[in-house]
């Protein structure tokens, strides 16, 4: 029994031997549909299983298919030599910024492990409320942005902002996150209670709702509409970022195959809203951010 089972371990050995060294015989072309199949994250990591892996996850008939269609529109000069390095300037920090004569614009990117577009709107791209006239709003630039200016409240009291963007400038079939991103400056007021939605939705569906605060502040939740309403577990807070703007999630969606975002009417809607009509003042906003839910 013990020289059958030495027997039958020993063949099994040799048939994993030989799987191995099938699947490094494969041809180059093969490899690479595979590695296409697959994400940018997976094709790096693949990359290291062999010298035919390798050149494979290199090949610009791997990189081609992680692309945006009109990935050559939005890539900085220079021209860049291979599809591969072609996403890598489009990726992460690399944002492409498209703007006109009156500081409008948006910031368009790859995230490096899945992919998928991620958009930007500068703030003179978002409906925001002029119920004051212009003096709601004063435009100035700002040394933390990317856009060559912020909106930053002066005053209003109904404050709700909206951000319109085609269905089809986002990935297929993939779920993203809606964040506005901002800022405050000294003396705001007006946006510490909890009496904040956001919304988002993809044509006539709505995605997601919530109950949001840009600045908690107990102490002046009290002060103005007393203890109801500001011990609710509920209400989202926002994050700090690394570049020194705040972002509050707004909600989530999941684009449609290829077949839905050709239909140019299908529109995204993100909407930040303060519910309460008081004064406010001193938020500073950015823009509004699209990203995959999975960088």
């Amino acid at each position: 029994m013990g020289s059958q089972a030495a027997a039958a371990e020993e063949e099994q050995s040799r048939g994993s031997t030989a799987a191995r060294a099938n699947m490094g015989d494969l041809p180059e072309s093969c490899v690479a549909h595979v590695l296409a199949l697959t994400s940018p994250r997976d094709a790096c990591r693949c990359a290291a299983v062999s010298p035919t892996f390798r050149d494979a996850a290199g090949s610009d008939a791997v990189w081609a298919r992680f692309l945006p269609p009109d990935y050559r529109a939005l890539l900085p000069p220079p021209a860049r030599s291979s599809k591969k390095e072609a996403y890598l300037g489009l990726a992460d920090s690399a944002a492409v910024l498209m703007e006109d004569g009156g500081g409008g614009g948006m910031a368009v990117w790859l995230a490096k492990g899945s992919g998928g577009k991620c958009v930007a709107l500068s703030a003179r791209r978002l409906c925001l409320p002029w119920d004051d006239g212009e003096l709601c709003w004063r435009w100035t630039p700002h040394p933390l942005s990317r856009f060559s200016e912020v909106a930053q409240l002066v005053d209003c009291t109904c404050l709700d902002i909206y951000a319109h963007l085609p269905a089809s400038m986002l990935t297929p079939a993939t779920a993203y996150v809606a964040y506005l991103v901002f800022a405050t400056v000294d003396g705001h007021r007006g946006l510490s209670f909890p009496d904040q939605e956001t919304t988002v939705s993809v044509g006539d569906h709505i995605t997601s709702r919530h109950t949001v605060c840009l600045r908690p502040d107990i102490v002046e939740t009290h002060r103005f509409i007393g203890l109801e309403g500001c011990g609710s577990d509920d209400v989202r807070v926002p994050a700090l970022r690394t570049d020194g703007w705040w972002e509050m999630e707004m909600g989530r969606l999941r684009t449609g195959g290829d077949h839905a975002m050709a239909r140019e009417e299908e529109e995204v809607v993100a909407s930040f809203e303060v519910l309460g009509w008081y004064p406010k003042c001193g938020l500073v906003v950015e823009g509004v951010e699209f990203r995959p839910l999975c960088l």
